[in-house]
């Protein structure tokens, strides 16, 4: 037996922690609120409701008694490495995900083991959900581990055979390229409409990459039904906005964010990503679609409905973050079904959820051309007029940090190095631009909730601005050196140094690690890196050479490795030597906007250090990942925070804080809420991961009135 001790709110818990078959199962001491006879409550799909509206109405816990939340269980998977699931709770089970991408069913009114699903495969990319589909008598859990999808009995989580072979199915296939040399995983599950279930999936930024087709399957089978090609084929609408052969040599422009589905029209929304390679579209010159663009399709069938690209020829990472929401708002007296897309950039696009006619007008906006040879910019780009951004747009130098005098003096002394011109500025070769928000938001996966009953849309947002810049490679040769500065560099910098903690420094790696593990690594990739699988063995023992020795031989096979003409120099959050941001607060917010006027009701910081809180810098805002839920009791929860480790209840009408809690991690995942025998609970994923000087972990903390 082992003893854990930690602070909830102000008061101190006691919880006593034992292993039953390898799986810890908690314990609180508590007494149990009485149950009525109330119809159960289920959160039975990611995010909710297909409608991604992370809302519930359920109102037990409201704004009058939320501050006397306690932990009803915890269930520790004895696993580290994050969590960043929601899960889905049917019929009074919680299904869930380990950080190692072991799939979980417990009792969700206490936390118990009911079964544990290990594929074998040990995940290394982050799951941010499962997906279910019942037929009223057959119940299947749709998981994704990996580049596979399995299909398990939900009593059981036994893998049904008939699906696929033996339980599964391998996305590589089916995408017109060797299934074997694609790297592809399945971050966030699949959305269900009748008997399909259709998937996305995340893919390399750099070249080769498969293609981000759009696929729809069989949910008996595993049969796929349809796709849709995001890189359109000759003949297919879109096809002239690439060059002639793209749609063999191209890549991603694919949805990792999930997808929102309309049942009753029959719609699947589907945001995608920008097209690889991320900054330098030479091979790609024209406006890519669907890359960066929202697709309304048939979910029957496929075929588009319309479109709506955000972002032509993306050289800046602008993915779409997250499922778009389904609501319906009210203008000039009038009922108009809506979707609301909000973007990294730190704005939302409100359009009609029929045509995709924008609802706020939107301008096309004239930018810069590209100063690199072989770009061609686009020469404009859409922004909506209402509602505003929800992150800053341009940094400027009296927005420079003032937290001490050195901090600021740093400050100044690195932007005048920088080009700083707000949104769309092409990249410049050997001098920094300034992206603001930065590559992580703006918004982010965990995206937006909506109050349906008003049509008030509340995201937490980003606000801290990243730099980046391109160089030449002037060595032609494959080597292990010139494989890593344009297969690895993107993420891990030209000087191994990394941007900590997400794009860790591999500095020394030698002394960390062997040249097998590297390669390993590598192969299965880990975090926010995706597998490099597409690399043959000697070019992957190449980078590992470089690595590890700074041997950079010259290899005889040309291999899969793609060489640009530039490449990017490594993702930069511009922080002060101290470590914080280098701009004033807030750092990260919480944003609520009224989709009927485009106005905001209320911004507040979300998030704080705790160290610069007692020393009084207090409600700072720090970066967040996870999204917020909205209830029908009036309030919005929401966890996020990286440094802090608090989960939070707010006033949803104010923004007042009424209850906040300290986790065992940070919880960097939305939240669910659900009701058994009329008893509410809310339960969060806390793992943290994002914060380099915590460690991480894996476990689930529900809560509920005593």
């Amino acid at each position: 037996m082992r003893s854990m001790r930690f602070l909830i709110g102000t008061v101190a818990v006691s919880l006593f922690v034992w292993v039953n078959t390898g799986v810890a199962q908690t314990a609180l001491r508590t007494q149990a609120a009485p149950h009525s006879e109330s119809q159960n409550q289920d959160w039975p799909v990611y995010g909710g409701t297909l409608e991604s509206t992370h809302y519930s109405p359920l109102t037990q816990i409201n704004r009058t008694n939320v501050a006397k939340l306690r932990v009803a269980w915890m269930f520790d998977s004895q696993e580290d490495g994050g969590l960043q699931t929601n899960p889905i709770i049917i019929d009074g089970v919680l299904y869930a995900y380990t950080p190692s991408q072991k799939v979980i069913a417990l009792d969700a009114a206490t936390g118990n083991l009911l079964w544990k699903f290990d594929s074998g495969i040990g995940g290394t990319q982050p799951v941010r959900g499962l997906a279910y589909w019942s037929n009223g008598k057959d119940e299947r859990i749709l998981a994704g581990v990996m580049n596979f999808m399995y299909a398990l009995d939900a009593r059981t989580g036994k893998p049904i055979t008939a699906f696929g072979e033996n339980g599964r199915i391998d996305l590589r296939e089916g995408l017109g390229r060797e299934p074997q040399e694609q790297s592809f995983a399945v971050t966030t599950p699949a959305v269900v409409y009748k008997d399909l279930f259709i998937v996305g999936g995340r893919e390399p930024e750099t070249l080769p990459a498969p293609p981000g087709d759009i696929r729809a399957y069989d949910v008996h089978t595993g049969k796929m039904r349809w796709i849709f090609h995001t890189i359109p084929h000759p003949g297919e609408f879109g096809y002239e906005t690439w060059p002639k052969d793209a749609w063999k040599t191209s890549g991603a422009a694919n949805n990792w964010a999930g997808m929102s589905v309309d049942v009753k029209r029959g719609i699947v929304y589907v945001p995608t990503g920008s097209a690889a390679f991320d900054f330098y579209g030479a091979d790609r010159v024209g406006d890519d679609l669907f890359a960066n663009t929202l697709l309304a399709l048939n979910a029957d069938t496929g075929q588009r409905i319309w479109h709506f690209q955000a972002v032509k020829h993306d050289i800046w990472d602008r993915d779409f973050p997250s499922p778009p929401v389904l609501l319906t708002v009210r203008q000039n007296g009038k009922q108009i079904d809506a979707v609301a897309q909000p973007t990294k950039q730190g704005w939302l696009y409100v359009l009609d959820r029929t045509t995709g006619d924008p609802l706020f007008p939107v301008e096309y906006h004239s930018y810069s051309p590209s100063n690199v040879l072989g770009e061609a910019a686009a020469q404009s780009q859409p922004l909506p007029t209402k509602p505003a951004p929800f992150a800053r747009q341009r940094l400027t130098e009296d927005l420079l940090t003032n937290r001490n005098a050195d901090a600021h003096e740093w400050a100044v002394e690195q932007f005048r190095k920088f080009r700083s011109e707000g949104q769309f500025v092409p990249f410049s070769v050997g001098k920094d631009t300034v992206v603001f928000p930065g590559f992580d938001g703006g918004a982010e996966w965990g995206g937006s909730a909506v109050d349906p009953a008003t049509g008030v849309l509340y995201v937490n947002a980003n606000d801290i601005p990243w730099t980046g810049s391109l160089a030449e490679n002037t060595e032609h040769e494959m080597s292990g050196r010139t494989i890593y500065q344009n297969q690895c560099s993107v993420c891990h910098r030209d000087n191994l140094a990394g941007s900590p903690p997400d794009f860790p420094s591999l500095v020394g790696i030698g002394n960390r690690l062997s040249t097998p593990e590297i390669v390993r690594v590598m192969k299965t990739g880990k975090g926010r890196m995706p597998s490099f699988s597409q690399l043959p063995d000697d070019q992957l023992n190449a980078i590992a050479d470089f690595l590890t020795k700074g041997e950079s031989k010259e290899l005889a096979s040309e291999g899969s490795a793609v060489q640009m003409k530039y490449r990017f120099t490594g993702y930069h959050r511009f922080y002060d030597p101290d470590g914080y941001p280098a701009v004033m607060p807030p750092w990260g917010t919480l944003n609520a906007i009224d989709l009927n006027t485009g106005d905001y009701l209320w911004k507040i910081p979300l998030g704080e250090y705790p160290e610069l809180a007692s020393g009084g810098l207090k409600n700072t805002g720090t970066e967040n990942y996870g999204g917020p839920i909205v209830t029908a009791g009036g309030l919005l929860f929401i966890g996020a925070t990286n440094f802090d480790r608090k989960f939070r209840a707010f006033d949803k009408s104010t923004g007042e804080l009424l209850w906040e809690t300290t986790l065992p991690f940070s919880g960097n995942a939305t939240p669910a809420t659900y009701a058994i025998n009329g008893h509410q609970y809310i339960v969060i994923a806390a793992g943290g991961g994002k914060d380099s000087l915590s460690g991480s972990g894996g476990i689930y903390v529900a809560f509920a009135l005593p």
